[in-house]
């Protein structure tokens, strides 16, 4: 997924490893921070599979500064994946689900207390969700990935709802 959110910065014109890094992080209100290393690495096969190239750009104290370019097979394979529909659409790989999940086929305790203590976390992600979202300097695509992931934090709080619904059951090591 990182390719294509490169390939698609680099659409909007050449930069640098740390310009993208940045420009994404922004994009995403710092919901998702990325390690340096992915950014270049993820470029690296870019570059390989000949879906961006690269130029030299010297510097005088620094060593020289590589700015990466799509190509036009890169622009290609990007409209080519923005027009696909996600095909995994159900997302299980989540730490609360599976501590929850782990609960009920462990001795470690009472469930409910995780419960309250990750309905708090909810409660005060949203709040900070609804900040940025509300907040003049925050550009419309930035706004829609925090409703994004507002939407997301709401289905979390539904979900445990649901799971101490069932906290008796799953103290009791029930199916």
């Amino acid at each position: 997924m990182l390719r294509y959110a490169l390939l698609a910065l680099l659409s909007q014109g050449d930069r640098h490893g740390y310009e993208l890094k940045v420009a994404f992080e922004d994009l995403l209100a710092g919901m998702w921070s990325l390690n340096i290393g992915q950014v270049y690495t993820t470029l690296a096969r870019l570059e390989r599979d000949g879906l961006v190239i690269h130029r030299l750009e010297p510097q005088e104290i620094h060593p020289d500064r590589k700015t990466y370019s799509l190509t036009e097979a890169g622009r290609e394979e990007l409209v080519t994946w923005l027009s696909r529909p996600e095909e995994e659409i159900v997302r299980l790989k989540d730490e609360s689900v599976l501590k929850v999940l782990l609960h009920g086929v462990t001795d470690a305790g009472d469930v409910r207390q995780l419960l309250w203590a990750q309905r708090d976390r909810c409660l005060e992600a949203l709040a900070d969700l609804a900040d940025l979202r509300d907040s003049a300097e925050t550009p419309v695509v930035t706004r829609l990935a925090v409703e994004a992931a507002m939407l997301h934090v709401e289905a979390d709080l539904r979900w445990l709802d649901t799971v101490e619904e069932a906290a008796a059951d799953l103290a009791g090591g029930g199916d």
